[in-house]
């Protein structure tokens, strides 16, 4: 019994070296990337392709997030589950601290998907650790123009996200807040689903409210955006794609980026001619 209560402590010790390990810094950077680097991207007319660092080896964090950043990637996706507004439980802000130690200057595009109770908590430490674009699901705030405002207050983009079943109309009183509307084509938080078809449908309503807003506004996806399916989504409008294995599972991160970015830039070409 002594050895075990001698050896867990130090169990977690080598843990900890070992998972920050990945993380270690090289040289003394900026904690986010340059607000107006961070904004250009969004504003830019360019396809936007944001690798889902949690399909990424975790062991090499941030490794894997200058590889992709290297590769062409425009931003870096950062999902957080808080173990209540899903069943998964995933990471905190010192994650996002730690890869801006690392030397990661790219956009980070944080999702939180948090329960209401501690969203704008969330908000705050997430734009203190460095993160640039910061979206909430729409179910999961007490108040989304608060929340929106509280964003831009610290700095970053804001955005909102509807899951599949969650109607348009939360966003017909924000449009002039939003930076990103961010849809998910499967429900958050569950293993093994299925990409949702009705997403491209509900991408080229979101694109009409867009365009009649006048705004810059970006559209983005998540859940299951591929090689099989980025062309038809960019046809129906969305410009901003969170893609995960169709990356950090390529063979060539490079050629993965360069692929995903040609069919979507078609697709754009299809849905506007």
């Amino acid at each position: 019994m002594k050895q075990s209560r001698v050896l867990f402590p130090i169990n977690l010790v080598l843990l900890f070296a070992a998972a920050t390990q990945a993380l270690r810094p090289v040289a003394r950077m900026q904690r986010r990337a340059p607000v107006r680097m961070a904004a250009d991207v969004l504003a830019s007319d360019r396809i936007l392709i944001a690798p889902a660092l949690a399909t990424s080896n975790v062991a090499k964090l941030g490794e894997e997030a200058q590889a992709a950043v290297a590769a062409g990637a425009d931003c870096l996706h950062f999902n957080v589950m808080d173990g209540h507004h899903t069943e998964k439980l995933t990471w905190g802000p010192m994650m996002v601290k730690a890869l801006r130690a690392y030397g990661v200057e790219a956009p980070i595009d944080v999702q939180l998907t948090c329960g209401k109770e501690i969203v704008d908590v969330q908000i705050e430490e997430f734009a203190a650790a460095g993160a640039s674009y910061i979206t909430f699901h729409a179910e999961g705030t007490r108040n989304i123009d608060r929340s929106l405002g509280l964003i831009a207050s610290l700095g970053c983009k804001c955005g909102v996200v509807l899951n599949p079943s969650t109607p348009t109309s939360y966003l017909e009183n924000v449009m002039h807040k939003v930076d990103i509307i961010l849809l998910m084509s499967n429900n958050p938080g569950f293993k093994g689903q299925v990409f949702q078809d009705s997403v491209y449908e509900k991408a080229r309503k979101v694109r009409k409210m867009i365009d009649e807003s006048g705004r810059p506004i970006r559209l983005e996806v998540d859940g299951g955006a591929g090689l099989k399916n980025i062309e038809q989504l960019a046809a129906c409008g969305i410009d901003m794609f969170v893609v995960g294995r169709a990356v950090f599972h390529a063979d060539d991160y490079g050629t993965a980026v360069a692929e995903l970015r040609a069919l979507a830039e078609k697709g754009r070409a299809l849905g506007t001619g």
